[in-house]
């Protein structure tokens, strides 16, 4: 699928001043947004997003589990940032994410009409 070399930005909203380092990201409650930060948000996140799975949670929703800064729980003071040299990565990677996302979902309908089809 090469989704790494997709260039695909999620549609943003963006509230002076700018900043690309994410803490924590939370969905909104209807899962049409994604507050990654006080200065961005992702907007207009389609439900097709959601219908493709990881095991119990979608791929959108394991990103923003694991894409946030989180101190060791055994107190050994290291700190695990996902925030890298290139600041706009983490929103790079939920665009891909989420365009691969639904084009599975896409892809994995046509399948199952196409097996429909044949029986």
């Amino acid at each position: 699928v090469n989704y790494e070399t997709l260039d695909v930005l999620p549609n943003l909203i963006e509230t002076p001043p700018l900043n690309w380092r994410v803490e924590k990201m939370a969905l909104s409650k209807d899962k049409t947004s994604l507050r990654y930060n006080e200065s961005l948000t992702v907007a207009d996140i389609p439900p097709e997003v959601f219908d493709y799975r990881l095991g119990t949670r979608s791929a959108l929703e394991w990103v923003i589990d694991r894409y946030r800064v989180k101190p060791d729980p055994n107190g050994s003071g290291i700190v695990a940032d996902p925030n890298v040299e290139d600041a706009q990565y983490i929103v790079r990677l939920i665009g891909q994410v989420m365009h691969v996302s639904q084009e599975t979902v896409r892809l994995v309908g046509e399948l199952s009409a196409l097996s429909l089809k044949q029986d």
